[in-house]
């Protein structure tokens, strides 16, 4: 999609309503560094960034209606440090500064610093913003980080976890931390009993990625049959992108295929937005949906940025990047249109 100019994007029309979007904050109180891939993380220049983010949004004529943060707010550094508790506190003092509501993901850098346990209980947890659908329930015994808003009629957000499966977070006797090591266990295995050649190694079966378990996708199914009927458009929001062409470095869902299959069932989804993949990335799948990947504001040197606001439309939505993510025009194909 080419870059449009924001008088030509917008005309004489308003949208519907607008959000923010920004990934990876990972902020620390340490000097810029790089990771083991080479690239120079900007630890305390995050929060600078951060502020500035929030600054603008509050200034802007509209406010946005809402934020996503799509998660590793604060680095995994923090845990070794034993500065887990005070770097949350400062990132979350940031988002204090804009009077819209604040929808947090999380990913593995919040799963790095905090048991799950803890941050149910912390100001991360967003899910009692959830709007609830007559007869949809997680099921009690639920524990995965998901839920559903409707911010305008006919429009609804999906956050989703895609540490559902994962080693991080949980304890090793934990249901879900067995079933992600069976998880990875099978999908490494032989194709056949007796087969000496072991089924090509899945890239993305690592430790920093994560997936999305049974249940949760059960649910997920059931919400979007839901929008289906009910004519929505639906934006998907979590940490890990799930299609291949929407990451460059081996950021991507362990069972992505799975989640994609669960998406592509349905009608009425427009968007899946992601982090975790500092370089940021976008593609639109085969069933017209459009993948974003957000620029990490980790790997923002100080002159720049990494955030944006999104216009919501009836047919479209409208980008508009800030620093080093580019501004988009997005079409939506879904129910027809």
């Amino acid at each position: 999609m080419e870059d449009k100019d924001h008088s030509e994007t917008m005309g004489n029309k308003q949208p519907y309503f607008t959000f923010g979007v920004i990934a990876d904050v990972q902020y620390a109180d340490r000097p810029t560094a790089p990771n083991c891939w080479g690239s120079l993380r900007y630890y305390r220049d995050s929060l600078t960034h951060f502020h500035h983010a929030v600054a603008e949004w509050s200034s802007q004529a509209t406010v946005p209606n809402f934020v996503l943060q799509l998660g590793d707010i604060i680095d995994s550094s923090n845990k070794r440090l034993q500065e887990s508790e005070n770097a949350l506190e400062k990132v979350l003092q940031v988002t204090e500064g804009m009077k819209g509501r604040w929808h947090h993901v999380w990913g593995n850098h919040e799963l790095y610093n905090f048991k799950r346990s803890y941050l149910v209980q912390s100001k991360l947890n967003t899910r009692p913003m959830e709007d609830p659908i007559p007869d949809i329930e997680r099921g009690e015994a639920a524990d995965y980080y998901a839920y559903h808003f409707s911010p305008y009629p006919r429009f609804r957000f999906v956050v989703i976890d895609t540490y559902d499966l994962s080693s991080l977070g949980r304890d090793m006797n934990h249901p879900n931390y067995q079933a992600s090591i069976a998880f990875v266990t099978q999908s490494c295995s032989p194709e056949e009993p007796g087969d000496s050649k072991a089924r090509k190694h899945e890239r993305q079966l690592v430790n920093f990625n994560g997936g999305v378990g049974k249940e949760q996708l059960s649910w997920l199914h059931k919400i979007l049959t839901y929008a289906d009927e009910q004519e929505e458009k639906v934006v998907i929001a979590s940490h890990v992108p799930i299609h291949p062409n929407a990451q460059v470095t081996n950021c991507l869902a362990w069972n992505y295929s799975e989640i994609l299959d669960v998406l592509h069932r349905h009608s009425c989804v427009v968007s899946y937005i992601a982090g975790h993949e500092h370089h940021g990335a976008y593609c639109q799948d085969s069933h017209g949906i459009h993948h974003i990947t957000m620029e990490g504001v980790i790997e923002s040197p100080p002159n720049t940025n990494a955030f944006a606001t999104v216009h919501m439309y009836k047919n479209k939505m409208v980008l508009h990047g800030r620093g080093r993510v580019k501004s988009r025009e997005m079409s939506f194909v879904q129910n027809g249109q």
